[in-house]
């Protein structure tokens, strides 16, 4: 069924990812990459079919590079809402931060994609904001270097040569998210949640390294962003912005300008 094994990994009150249905069938089909850092930094290339997100993980994301050949493990099918989701999963399975890295649309270069699907061969175009062009994934059967245990999840995802090919290393060239242009420390220093302290989900490692960094920059950006911290003019341009803040000073000014009318009387009386 249909997003059963997806249900099945998560617990929904815990995860801030949509629980999600199958969608209705859209005019066009939607495709998204998602920047992944959990237990390994990887990408999440995600197809629309049939009213779900056809998923394959990414180790080392698209190439452009028409003779570079990038593993993708087949993962479970994800909601057509997963495909803007961007966020902090605090705990659970896929802990880590999750990057809406490109998104478009994709159309078929078969007739048949189911056919195309279960014979291993699928190709189709991708029009994206970083992918474009021709494309195809090929089903390897696991025999590809790297893909320990893949079995029948083991895909080859790789750039046909066309006007969108290059050498161009993409990922590096263009790191950011599509939805809200920022990094993965921006993310985490918008959302906040429990994996600042607890459940980190890369510990060790260059992942675990990364992390680390992440972590502490998300300190740094949401200090900034913290009225009065670590700098003074932060401090008086909030109060500014703060209507409370000058109600506050005129209660205090008052009661003084009381007592000075008080002492002047008193002195004009001797």
């Amino acid at each position: 069924m249909a997003l059963e094994e997806y249900k099945r990994k998560r617990d929904f009150k815990k995860t801030p990812e949509p629980e999600g249905v199958v969608a209705p069938k859209r005019p066009e089909r939607f495709f998204c990459v998602q920047k992944h850092l959990a237990s390994h930094l990887h990408y999440d290339f995600r197809l629309e079919h049939n009213g779900v997100l056809l998923s394959w993980a990414v180790p080392k994301g698209p190439s452009l590079d028409s003779k570079t050949k990038r593993l993708a493990m087949h993962v479970e099918d994800h909601p057509f809402a997963y495909g803007e989701f961007e966020g902090v999963i605090p705990e659970g399975y896929g802990a880590g931060i999750v990057m809406l890295w490109d998104k478009g649309t994709w159309t078929p270069e078969v007739d048949d994609v189911e056919a195309a699907l279960k014979k291993g061969d699928l190709k189709f175009t991708l029009n994206g904001y970083k992918l474009k062009g021709s494309w195809v994934l090929v089903k390897t059967g696991g025999r590809y270097p790297g893909a320990r245990g893949g079995g029948d999840r083991s895909w080859l995802l790789i750039k046909h040569k066309d006007d969108w090919s290059g050498d161009v290393d993409i990922a590096a060239f263009a790191p950011r998210s599509v939805k809200s242009d920022g990094d993965f420390e921006d993310i985490l220093a918008a959302d906040n949640p429990a994996i600042w302290h607890t459940n980190r989900p890369a510990k060790g490692g260059d992942a675990g390294a990364a992390f680390e960094k992440i972590i502490a920059r998300a300190a740094e950006l949401k200090a900034a962003r913290s009225p009065g911290a670590k700098d003074p003019n932060a401090a008086r341009a909030a109060r500014s912005k703060n209507p409370k803040e000058p109600a506050r000073a005129k209660k205090t000014a008052a009661p003084n300008a009381a007592a000075s009318k008080k002492k002047k009387a008193a002195a004009r009386k001797k």
